[in-house]
């Protein structure tokens, strides 16, 4: 396999590259480094795999890179690069999404009109479902997103169908479900509790608490994206989620028996865009890619406090 990774700094695309160099393949990894987070955040993720045989990186936004040169004899294409945050999306930020999220994807997907590629796995959210769809969420649900950023998420889904259909482009769709781990984001919800939790500090908790999540540890979102490579049926979209629906108030018990003393926690008001309920239905990634959750969400949390403590030492 030579794959090409876009979004290789960021959380999931630095651990997918890592993963695919553990397996053999040859990786071209690109990046623009967006300013949605610290700088020294995604230099750190790229650090972990610069200098592995076989690892390429190359700073660039997907719209200016030399895409025929960046595609020669690449097998598989990994398209995780995105404008990430449902709450920044809004307003007179929406265009950095249109520009980082569907404009990017189409020209991505044009560049690969014509060439032998095997598959093209796109990263989608399971954002793009809003609050309509009956739990567990099917694939075949009708897809209503309440944010700027889930339109921007299905918009580049449909993308990538519409180049399968007219021009056999074997895009395989990932809708992930609330992916957390090591290296998560800092913007994102474990991360800020976790690292609250170490400091002693008041954590915020929108809403109620009372909202469910199915959440996802990487390494099982990275397997299954793996698997999408080489068994994904093209032109579908799979939903990859945990296993477990659990309220946010459930999530800080967990954390407070990792962190071995009560949290302070700050409840603060709903805010817009944010869904109420996620619950992946992962059927048909099981039947099409044996796809099968290993790591349990208290074993996941542990990990992610670990990461974040030895950071901090």
């Amino acid at each position: 396999m030579k794959a090409l990774v876009t979004g290789a700094a960021g959380f999931i695309g630095s651990h997918l590259a890592g993963a695919l160099l553990d397996r053999g393949a040859a990786v071209v990894a690109i990046d623009s480094f967006t300013d949605y987070y610290p700088r020294a955040i995604k230099e750190s993720n790229v650090a972990a795999n610069r200098g592995r045989p076989g690892f390429t990186f190359l700073e660039a936004r997907i719209q200016d890179a030399d895409l025929a040169a960046l595609l020669d004899d690449v097998t598989h294409v990994f398209h995780l690069a995105a404008q990430a945050g449902v709450r920044k999306s809004w307003g007179r930020d929406f265009r950095t999404y249109t520009e980082n999220n569907i404009e990017a994807t189409q020209v991505l997907l044009e560049a690969c009109v014509g060439r032998p590629i095997e598959r093209f796995v796109h990263a989608s959210s399971s954002s793009v479902y809003g609050d309509s769809a009956s739990i567990p969420m099917r694939e075949d649900a009708l897809p209503r997103p309440v944010s700027p950023y889930g339109v921007t998420k299905l918009s580049a889904e449909q993308l990538g169908y519409l180049y399968y259909v007219n021009h056999r482009v074997p895009v395989v769709a990932m809708r992930y479900f609330t992916v957390y781990g090591p290296r998560q984001r800092p913007d994102m919800a474990f991360h800020r509790f976790i690292r609250a939790a170490i400091r002693d500090e008041e954590l915020p908790l929108y809403g109620d608490g009372e909202q469910t999540r199915d959440f996802t540890f990487v390494t099982d979102a990275v397997a299954a994206t793996i698997a999408a490579s080489i068994r994904g049926v093209a032109g579908r979209s799979y939903n990859i989620g945990g296993g477990s629906r659990v309220s946010m108030n459930h999530v800080l018990e967990i954390l407070e028996r990792i962190a071995g003393h009560p949290l302070r926690v700050r409840r603060e008001g709903t805010q817009k865009g944010d869904m109420r309920d996620t619950y992946a239905d992962t059927s048909l990634a099981r039947q099409d890619l044996a796809f099968a959750p290993s790591v349990s969400l208290e074993e996941g949390i542990k990990a992610e406090f670990q990461w974040l403590r030895s950071l901090a030492a």
